[in-house]
C-alpha cells in the first residue's frame, strides 16, 4: 500500500496542481456539508460496490446525487450491485469506510476494482476528494483524476450515473 505520501509524490511527479484542505473527520456527505461550504468546486460521494458476479466497483458521483443502484448496472455494464464490505475495501484499496476516494486506486491492483466517475465530475474544473483519509480534502480537476488513475494502471470509466429523483 502506497498511502498518502505516495499519492503526493505522484501528484508532484505528474505536475498535477491541487489544493489541500485539512478538517475534522467526516464519515457522511451530510457531515461534510459544513466543511464543503468553505471549499470551492464539485464535492463527491463515493460508492464501493460489489456486483452479483463478484466484481468490485468504485463509483464517484456528485455529493448531492442519490445514485439509482437498480439502474446503475445498465449504465456501467455490470450485474446487480450491493455495497461492498469494509474488509474488502481495506484489502483492495487500503482504506476504511468514510475515507473512500477514487485516489485510493493508488493501492489497487490493476483490474481488481473498476473505477467509474460521473461525467459531470470527470469534466469538472475542480472536484474534491479525500486523500485516503477523511480528515482532508484535495481539490483537483476531473481530467487530472483520470490521468492519475491511468498512471496507476487503471482504465477509468466515465458514465452518466443514473440518479433517483428528489
Amino acid at each position: 500500500m502506497r498511502g498518502e505520501a505516495g499519492l503526493l509524490a505522484d501528484l508532484d511527479a505528474l505536475a498535477i496542481p491541487f489544493e489541500a484542505h485539512e478538517h475534522a473527520a467526516v464519515f457522511t456527505v451530510e457531515e461534510s456539508r459544513n466543511i464543503d461550504a468553505d471549499i470551492p468546486g464539485a464535492h463527491t460521494k463515493n460508492l464501493f460496490l460489489k456486483d452479483a458476479g463478484g466484481a468490485f466497483w468504485l463509483v464517484t458521483v456528485p455529493a448531492e446525487a442519490r445514485a439509482d443502484l437498480k439502474a446503475l448496472p445498465a449504465a456501467i455494464g455490470c450485474k446487480r450491485v450491493s455495497f461492498g464490505k469494509a474488509g474488502d475495501m481495506d484489502r483492495l484499496l487500503g482504506i476504511t469506510p468514510g475515507s473512500v476516494t477514487p485516489l485510493a486506486m493508488i493501492n489497487a491492483q490493476p483490474e481488481s476494482v473498476t473505477v467509474v466517475l460521473d461525467r459531470s465530475l470527470a469534466e469538472a474544473e475542480r472536484m474534491n476528494v479525500h486523500p485516503l483519509r477523511n480528515t482532508g480534502t484535495l481539490g483537483l480537476s476531473g481530467k487530472h483524476v483520470l490521468a492519475l488513475l491511468r498512471h496507476w494502471g487503471h482504465e477509468p470509466h466515465v458514465a452518466e450515473i443514473p440518479k433517483k429523483a428528489g
